[in-house]
């Protein structure tokens, strides 16, 4: 089956070529930083932005300005959260979850057993908009609990930023959010990232780092024009997502909103092997299998919708691919 992997818009193509053109010619035709930045923020709801060379990048930023202990998810975030903590020489605490999702129960039951959080200064929490890009994360709760026991709370919103619901990507809940726009993301620029707070300290205190990743006029102006489509996009692949959970059987978290398809299989090996031959995205990925931190530690498989372009996201592609899976399911 031939489905089209998600590249960047014309307009962003357009606006790219432009600024190579201006930037061969010596001459200074971009967008204001100043005006980049106020556009990102305008989406999160924060007052500062600084835009960075990679989503790992961004998260470097935001977790060398924490004093205290990292805090991650068991499942369902992302594998770099663990990776920079311990190349900063963090403390990491890890918080169980509902195959990836941070309930209250959870919350409550974390804090009981690390009481001590923020002895050595504030603590914060790491998570992915989307646990393991299948089920959006209760971000008020989790908030509302963060603020409550002085914890900043850190959002991956790549898979999550426009939200058109307002619960993810949110400022109003999120002390600080991160965001790659690499590919395939929501901004789909095949390169760089930014991150958005009110704490201003937070950028002084890795004023340092945020020279050595800064991003390039390029990928700026790409942001500037890519953002405008990421609301429908995300929209989009939701949809089509919830149309496929809502159409197969053995789905871990069917009801909740994400942007790809988890099936619980003990024969995930086999499924692996059949889905991977059916669909032809060029070698690029569209199955993963799990047990996966970045999906969940159960067997089983994850169809990337989010990986798909938006003009895949046709009923009769989506027909198609549940009538595929259930022939092997």
């Amino acid at each position: 089956m031939n489905l089209l992997y998600k590249e960047s818009s014309k307009k962003t193509k357009e606006a790219m070529e432009a600024t190579i053109k201006d930037s061969l010619n010596f001459e200074n035709k971009n967008n204001n930083d100043n005006d980049i930045k106020a556009k990102i923020c305008s989406k999160t709801d924060h007052s500062y932005c600084e835009i960075v060379n990679s989503g790992n990048a961004a998260i470097m930023v935001a977790m060398n300005a924490i004093k205290g202990p990292i805090i991650i998810p068991d499942q369902g975030a992302w594998h770099g959260f663990k990776q920079i903590a311990k190349f900063l020489n963090k403390e990491i605490l890890t918080i169980k979850t509902d195959l990836g999702i941070i309930t209250q129960e959870k919350l409550d039951e974390f804090l009981e057993k690390n009481h001590y959080i923020n002895n050595n200064g504030t603590s914060a929490i790491f998570l992915t908009s989307f646990a393991g890009y299948t089920a959006e994360q209760p971000m008020k709760k989790i908030s509302n609990w963060s603020r409550k026991n002085d914890i900043t709370l850190v959002e991956d919103a790549s898979g999550g930023i426009c939200d058109f619901e307002k619960k993810l990507a949110n400022g109003k809940y999120s002390d600080i959010i991160i965001v790659s726009t690499s590919s395939p993301k929501v901004i789909n620029v095949n390169d760089g990232g930014f991150i958005t707070t009110n704490n201003k300290e937070i950028f002084k205190k890795s004023k340092l780092l945020l020279k050595v990743f800064k991003s390039n006029n390029i990928t700026k102006k790409a942001i500037y024009t890519e953002i405008d489509f990421a609301e429908n996009n995300l929209k989009k692949t939701i949809q089509a997502t919830s149309y496929i959970k809502n159409n197969l059987d053995n789905i871990i978290h069917q009801k909740k909103r994400g942007t790809n398809v988890i099936l619980a299989s003990d024969n995930h090996h086999e499924l692996y092997k059949n889905l991977k031959g059916e669909f032809d995205l060029g070698g690029r990925t569209f199955i993963t299998k799990c047990p996966n931190y970045n999906r969940v530690k159960e067997k089983g498989i994850a169809i990337e919708i989010k990986n798909l372009d938006t003009k895949s996201l046709k009923k009769e592609n989506l027909d198609e691919i549940i009538r595929i899976v259930q022939k092997y399911q």
